[in-house]
């Protein structure tokens, strides 16, 4: 059944189908696979990247250690309001992944621990996959991970092949978990850990 969050989701895609990249969010299954992943136990500092309706933010929260500071950078105003409105504790600024760095600074902080992010990759230019996986890089310190999610079926695509390229290039470990069969349509997540 579509809820009034799926009716929402849809209409950025249909606006705007590269930027949001899927026409319906992430299950609540794919967002804890995720978030399970990415350590935050042992986290300092937390950026999301394209948190969308703030789905994955909430587990986000709910998983942080109690001393740590998160931040979700999202590039859709709609999206930047429908997550503050659901997650009115988290700190949530309308801009550019690729602008990671600056956000940080704007916040005291130079670096972070975790990457977490919603992005749809495999809808994005080589040289947009490239700027905002630099950006990523900056900040995430060296042992820091990286946790971001696909598609089964678009793993046919060549941008989804030539991403999964990227990160292992960037990256000194890359894994991929089990599938979310449960989530539409099927996704995985890559994890990512920087030197």
């Amino acid at each position: 059944m579509l809820t009034v969050d799926h009716l929402g989701f849809f209409r950025q895609f249909a606006r705007s189908p590269i930027r949001t990249g899927a026409v319906i969010p992430s299950s609540s299954r794919l967002a804890r696979m995720m978030v399970s992943q990415a350590e935050l136990h042992r986290a300092k500092t937390v950026i999301e990247l394209g948190p969308g309706t703030g789905i994955v933010t909430e587990i986000i929260l709910e998983n942080l250690a109690q001393d740590a500071h998160f931040m979700a950078v999202e590039i859709n105003p709609a999206f930047t309001t429908a997550t503050r409105k659901r997650c009115p504790r988290a700190d949530v600024v309308n801009g550019d992944a690729a602008d990671a760095r600056k956000h940080l600074a704007e916040r005291g902080l130079t670096g972070t621990d975790v990457v977490v992010s919603g992005l749809p990759w495999a809808s994005f230019p080589d040289a947009l996959q490239d700027r905002i996986l630099d950006a990523v890089q900056d900040v995430l310190r060296p042992g820091g991970r990286f946790t971001t999610f696909a598609y089964v079926q678009g793993l046919l695509l060549p941008q989804a092949r030539r991403f999964e390229k990227r990160l292992r290039a960037r990256f000194s470990q890359v894994r991929k978990t089990p599938v979310v069969w449960r989530n539409l349509p099927p996704a995985f997540a890559y994890v990512a850990t920087k030197q």
